[in-house]
């Protein structure tokens, strides 16, 4: 059974890695971006698409409306790990050498209890401003009204995700690079693995097994020891 060959090579992992994308939180009420019931295909009052409204040019030239749509779709401010981020932070917390790399910018693999994540693409739990650089959490984001201020200096507060436009931060690369070339196992989980440059770091990987668990096949599901094309969260519990 796939399961349980999946079990066996997770159990047998020296070095585990994951790499997540917006799947493996669609279960905690988080939508992602690209399916049929994703955030790109959801009817807004915007004239304006999201690719181009989560964009770093549209932040500086419609802060506003960059902000009224940042706050309504991409804030989530009340979800909760599920049994997915739950599964691999108890792996870890068992002694299990894991690391997480995300391209969620939610934050739930922390809130599940994994302490080595890497983030590509940044998290809303960090903003600062763009003059003073004061830090700000997630809920300061949420509750403002229209564009959110310092309260030091008076400045804009932009939030620490990677917009479009916007390069990668190189040692983030680095250590997700890193981490995929030193796996003996990849457990990619959520993610139709077609966002470059995130998706493109897959091809590092030069160990023993690649498990790939999303709803939709990918490009590498050719490559893997094992694919499971179904929800995360019925491949946890079939494992646990």
């Amino acid at each position: 059974m796939p399961y349980e060959k999946l079990k066996t090579i997770i159990k047998n992992s020296r070095n585990l890695c994951v790499f997540t994308g917006a799947g493996i939180s669609c279960p905690s009420g988080i939508p992602d971006f690209r399916s049929a019931d994703g955030l790109y295909h959801r009817e807004t009052n915007f004239t304006f698409p999201p690719e181009q409204i989560i964009s770093h040019s549209f932040f500086l030239q419609h802060t506003d409306m960059f902000y009224e749509f940042y706050k309504s779709a991409m804030l989530y401010p009340d979800a909760k790990p599920n049994a997915a981020h739950l599964y691999f932070a108890k792996l870890e917390a068992d002694g299990k050498n894991v690391t997480v790399v995300t391209q969620n910018i939610d934050g739930l693999h922390q809130a599940a209890g994994s302490k080595n994540v890497v983030e590509l693409h940044g998290s809303v739990h960090r903003n600062n401003c763009t003059i003073c650089k004061k830090s700000f959490p997630l809920n300061y984001i949420a509750r403002s009204r229209g564009v959110p201020l310092c309260d030091k200096c008076g400045g804009i507060v932009k939030p620490d995700v990677v917009l479009y436009e916007e390069p990668l931060d190189e040692a983030v690369i680095d250590r997700a690079v890193t981490a995929i070339e030193k796996a003996d196992t990849l457990v990619v989980v959520g993610t139709s693995l077609v966002v470059y440059p995130a998706a493109s770091f897959v091809r590092y990987f030069k160990g023993d097994n690649l498990v790939l668990i999303n709803k939709s096949e990918t490009s590498f599901d050719r490559y893997a020891t094992l694919t499971f094309n179904e929800d995360v969260i019925r491949v946890v519990n079939k494992i646990e």
